[in-house]
């Protein structure tokens, strides 16, 4: 009996070890659990969000964030902060937010096709490719304008292409990179008229703002942009635009010709600009963006605060945004390569 007395004793000790390991197992696993559940869109977002505008400020994609952010932060109940960060063509920013930040949903993308399918496309090893992204959302788009200054001898844009034709090394066109939008509608419209491409010069500016300047200044011959990034300088009669790419006239130019209807039918490339994740985001916190845009559209002030910016709600849906890149990319590849885009 004397010696079955440890035997119990140490069996009971041994009994209490596991019991208190279990507890503590449980206790990590609940924590573990907690620290998901804090990274889901259950309680998304806790706190201060960043995003991320790859251009300089007073572009499209800039006052297209900022009435996002104005917006969801009232919406969430936490500031959504516009931060810009310039560089690359758009590229050093998306890097940030993309590859640099952690994947919770705290540093998010306002991305643009410049930073996008026309940087993969320009580009024969690009940083960032359309599976770098998570694409939540496309929040707005506008028609691609070309402009010039406004005592400029051409009367549209057919006059314009005729004396490119005669004398395409005089043709200067401002640019933030050699890939990104003004660069692809350059490009497409040159190569739809017989103009080589690489015989004009881009010259590089910080974004459309700084694009328009140098082109109302008389330091650039052309800028490319979309319809509401000139129009203030249009107003101001400084700048003056040759055609509006598509079919329809833009209600901002409703006096000036459509591309098509000067005789120029397959100009393709417009703008837009959306909201990009990490791609390893929670999905269900993609969700929640994608969600919040698609409110955010049917909303009067956010669609007033759309137009007071010249841009036209362009809403897509996270599948039908990410299947409209991935066409982007094959045409704008092709094009890069056509017409010497591509390095």
């Amino acid at each position: 009996m004397k010696k079955l007395i440890p035997i119990l004793f140490m069996n009971i000790i041994v009994i209490f070890t596991i019991l208190a390991g279990c507890s503590v197992q449980n206790n990590t696993t609940e924590s573990n659990a907690a620290k998901t559940k804090g990274t889901s869109s259950g309680n998304y977002p806790n706190r201060q969000i960043e995003l991320v505008v790859p251009f300089a400020a007073g572009g499209g994609v800039d006052l297209a964030a900022r009435a996002v952010a104005d917006y969801l932060s009232k919406e969430w109940g936490q500031p959504v902060v516009v931060v810009n960060k310039t560089g690359g063509g758009g590229i050093v920013g998306a890097q940030y937010a993309l590859l640099e930040s952690k994947p919770d949903g705290y540093t998010v993308l306002m991305n643009n096709n410049s930073s996008t399918t026309m940087y993969e496309a320009g580009t024969t090893q690009p940083i960032l490719t359309a599976k770098s992204h998570q694409f939540a959302a496309r929040v707005a788009e506008s028609p691609l304008v070309y402009a010039v200054k406004s005592d400029a001898p051409w009367k549209d844009l057919k006059e314009f292409t005729e004396w490119v034709k005669e004398n395409p090394e005089q043709l200067t066109w401002a640019s933030v990179g050699p890939a990104d939008f003004s660069s692809f509608g350059v490009a497409e419209w040159l190569d739809s008229v017989g103009v080589d491409y690489t015989k004009t010069q881009m010259v590089s500016s910080e974004g459309a703002s700084d694009s328009a300047a140098k082109v109302a200044g008389g330091h650039v011959i052309l800028a490319v942009h979309n319809a509401g990034e000139v129009y203030s300088l249009v107003e101001s009669g400084k700048l003056k635009v040759l055609a509006v790419q598509g079919s329809e006239r833009s209600p901002l130019y409703p006096d000036v010709p459509t591309t098509e209807e000067l005789g120029f039918p397959n100009l393709s490339v417009s703008w837009w600009t959306g909201i990009s994740l990490p791609k390893d985001t929670p999905k269900d916190i993609v969700k929640k963006w994608e969600a919040a845009i698609e409110k955010m559209q049917q909303d009067k002030q956010f669609q007033a605060q759309l137009e007071k910016i010249y841009l036209q709600p362009g809403y897509l849906n996270s599948s039908d945004f990410t299947k409209k890149v991935q066409e982007e990319v094959e045409w704008y590849t092709e094009l890069a390569e056509k017409t010497g885009i591509r390095k």
